[in-house]
């Protein structure tokens, strides 16, 4: 019996849109009564959210799709500015409906001109008797935009007089949305995690024809029940499944096991399932260096260098700047003339620095260093000549948005900023080499 039902669109279509969706059958059901018959004038604008991998984007798409309706999706982040986004709108309604003609770019300096051009190729592209959907994906990002262009959107039916409807597909709630001197508010629909049984039934889709159902619904009930509590991204536990599904098969390929012996293909699985663990999310190794990383006889959990953001790509004078601030941050003030000047005479070791000399600054942890000192040891340790343009001071603000520095901020501080550098010694290593 099948749970998508429509007046309009046959069971089969219905049937095979339900197969395409698993886990989000309420939620199509839903979409269907708001979208109505394909002549009907829709709502105006519809909300949708949910957090990452919630199936926003990937729903939409298949049912736009699958009943052949006719629309336009745009992603908010590659078109990021007002301009490219109703350009971009514009270009993709003159191929909606017809393959013939070549799509040529259409200029739009303001929404007043998109409204203009939007009524336009709606009645040259004979569209005004079914209803259009403008998806809107990443749809906070409309937020940096001009105040205008969010209302704007919410009342395009309005304004255009013309049978279209507006999707907002979004991660974050309605509320951050609403600007403070209103607007039309939209049909907001909410799109829930999925649940542990939920994952467990799309991942099961996935399973190699080669291997039987239940056999790889086992390998996806350890993968879970080892990921579940640190990872519930769709997409990561999909192609943590994909990557690691070899592995778990080699038992069974050597004859050492059948499929149904779980406790040896656990014990097979597990300290390969520990090395992923260190790289969740991360992504920082491809899937070949991945694979040539299990056929290695290593300690599990050894990632050989690979963690720990020791391959973060930094630019040029990025990486001078990090061995500049942490050797500013761990060597004391009284030493800068030693190792950074060359003709510094002689200096004699006193009592104090004897004292201390036993003691190791990376026990200490870092101390917060003034930028006019981190500059000076900069172009100390660089060959050629730098000057202090805004490039380097730019690239200081994103070394510490990446947290690899820190402010240490201080009300009664007159005399400029003052950083700590957070990184360790390993990865000081891996840049300067």
């Amino acid at each position: 019996m099948p749970n998508l039902e429509h007046p309009v669109y046959p069971a089969a279509t219905l049937l095979h849109l339900e197969s395409l969706v698993p886990c989000r059958e309420s939620q199509v059901s839903m979409l269907l009564s708001i979208f109505g018959e394909r002549q009907q004038f829709s709502f105006p604008s519809i909300f949708i959210y949910g957090h990452t991998s919630s199936g926003k984007t990937y729903v939409m798409q298949t049912l736009l799709n699958t009943l052949q309706l006719p629309h336009v999706f745009v992603n908010c982040v590659e078109y990021f500015t007002s301009r490219l986004l109703l350009e971009e709108i514009l270009v993709q309604l003159q191929s909606c409906s017809s393959e013939t003609e070549q799509t040529s770019h259409v200029p739009c300096d303001n929404f007043n001109d998109f409204v203009r051009l939007f009524k336009q190729a709606v009645v040259s592209r004979e569209l005004q008797d079914q209803t259009l959907y403008i998806v809107l994906d990443r749809a906070e990002q409309l937020r940096e935009m001009e105040a205008n262009i969010l209302p704007a959107f919410l009342r395009l039916q309005e304004l255009t007089d013309r049978n279209v409807t507006v999707v907002l597909l979004s991660e974050i709630v309605w509320e951050l949305f609403r600007p403070n001197t209103g607007c039309f508010e939209p049909a907001t629909l909410y799109f829930p995690d999925y649940s542990i049984g939920h994952l467990q039934k799309i991942l099961c889709q996935n399973h190699p024809p080669e291997y039987s159902a239940d056999f790889y619904a086992a390998y996806i009930n350890i993968l879970l029940g080892v990921f579940y509590m640190v990872c519930r991204d769709l997409k990561e536990l999909q192609h943590l499944a994909a990557l690691n599904f070899s592995k778990y098969c080699e038992p069974v390929v050597r004859g050492e096991a059948n499929e149904r012996d779980t406790r040896k293909l656990w014990k097979n699985i597990e300290p390969h399932l520990k090395k992923a663990m260190q790289t969740v999310y991360l992504r920082e190794i491809s899937s070949s260096q991945w694979e040539r990383l299990q056929r290695d006889d290593g300690e599990p959990g050894q990632l050989k260098g690979l963690s720990a953001h020791t391959h973060v790509e930094l630019p040029y004078y990025s990486k001078f700047l990090l061995i500049a601030a942490y050797l500013a941050s761990y060597n004391p003030v009284r030493t800068d003339k030693r190792f950074f000047l060359k003709h510094h005479g002689k200096i004699r070791k006193t009592n104090f620095m004897k004292k201390h000399e036993k003691t190791s600054n990376h026990l200490l942890g870092p101390k917060p260093f003034p930028l006019d000192r981190l500059l000076a040891i900069l172009y100390s340790i660089v060959d050629n000549r730098v000057a202090p343009t805004a490039n380097i001071f730019s690239q200081i603000t994103s070394l510490v948005t990446l947290q690899l520095l820190s402010m240490v901020d201080h009300n009664d501080q007159l005399d400029g900023p003052r950083y700590k550098c957070t990184v360790s010694l390993d990865f000081i290593r891996a840049i300067a080499r």
